[in-house]
């Protein structure tokens, strides 16, 4: 059993022949329940003071692990992020790569048609020349075999006689 400053206060001592002092027994028993009352207020203010902290300190903890759990997701998401940038990058850039691809395809396409239209155009321009000079040379070669329509006049100026005093 505790003892309790009520206890101190009504401890009843026996007397004796030749004993202490009962004024000064009963005066040391009313200081030491006055510091005995003390020491168990006190004790029992650090005991709330205690339990306060403890609250306090799981506060903390709670807070704490909330937290490291929010530390956990963010690293979590921050590295679900940069996996779902370089994929998308990645995705991006192999898009890209392809959309390339078919404009170099489709340029050199539209460079292969232009040089074989081209080289249709030069065979036709070289076509055209030849059957120009066929013709030029066709049609010279008709003009070189007309007679002279002139040949006669010429012919006969040449027969005629000169005379010398002439015409008039």
């Amino acid at each position: 059993m505790a003892l309790t400053p009520v206890d101190i206060a009504n401890k009843e001592f026996p007397v004796r022949m030749r004993g202490y002092d009962r004024d000064a027994v009963d005066d040391f028993l009313d200081q030491v329940v006055q510091e005995f009352e003390a020491l168990i207020r006190e004790n029992a203010s650090l005991r709330e003071q205690i339990e306060s902290l403890n609250e306090r300190l799981e506060q903390y903890r709670s807070l704490e692990q909330t937290i490291n759990r929010t530390l956990v997701l963010a690293e979590e998401s921050a590295e679900e992020i940069r996996e779902n940038a370089r994929r998308e990058a990645d995705l991006l850039l192999s898009e890209t790569r392809a959309q390339v691809e078919r404009m170099l395809e489709s340029g050199q396409e539209k460079a292969r048609q232009i040089l074989a239209d081209n080289s249709d155009l030069i065979r036709v321009l070289d076509t055209l020349r030849t059957q120009v000079r066929s013709l030029l040379k066709s049609q010279l070669d008709a003009l070189d075999g007309l007679p002279d329509p002139f040949a006669h006049v010429a012919a006969a100026r040449l027969n005629e006689p000169r005379g010398e005093g002439g015409r008039g």
